[in-house]
């Protein structure tokens, strides 16, 4: 089933959550650094900012995931597509939250630290359903023709 959002047959949703992903993994891996004392408060810093825009790449990639859930009718995919979606609206919520907290926490807390790193476990687990969709039922994938017809046809020319 081919993407609806989409631009040049290319499906935009799996284009943006590239950014979210890296930037709150890179969150994480900033406060690793920074409680290590393998840098200075630039680290707890680079954190709070690459957080924030994470959140802000998630709600940009929400809007085409959308889209391409509402244009699935099987409903076995659906179910899998919502699981996907209400997982990260939560990763949002809880990094928005974690946000929230930095601003008036110490830095290296170690509340917002635990808040990350179980916002890139589910971040794992939503990624895993949406390679679920994609791979194993073709969610935003643009059917092609059959390999084996064409070689067919091409030999009977």
């Amino acid at each position: 089933m081919a993407s609806p959002a989409r631009i040049n047959g290319h499906p935009i949703h799996p284009i943006l959550v590239a950014f979210p992903i890296g930037l709150w993994v890179f969150s994480l891996v900033c406060d690793v650094v920074y409680i290590m004392g393998w840098g200075g408060s630039i680290w707890n810093d680079v954190a709070f900012y690459s957080m924030a825009g994470g959140i802000v790449g998630a709600l940009l990639a929400a809007a085409p995931g959308l889209i391409d859930l509402i244009s699935i009718s099987d409903p076995k995919v659906k179910s899998i597509g919502i699981r996907h979606m209400t997982i990260n609206l939560i990763i949002v919520a809880l990094f928005a939250f974690n946000l929230w907290l930095r601003m008036g926490s110490a830095p290296g807390s170690q509340v917002p630290m635990a808040l990350s790193v179980l916002g890139v476990v589910l971040l794992g687990v939503s990624g895993w359903l949406g390679g679920e969709m994609v791979f194993k039922h073709a969610v935003g994938v643009e059917p092609q023709p059959d390999a084996r017809q064409e070689g067919r046809d091409a030999r009977a020319v």
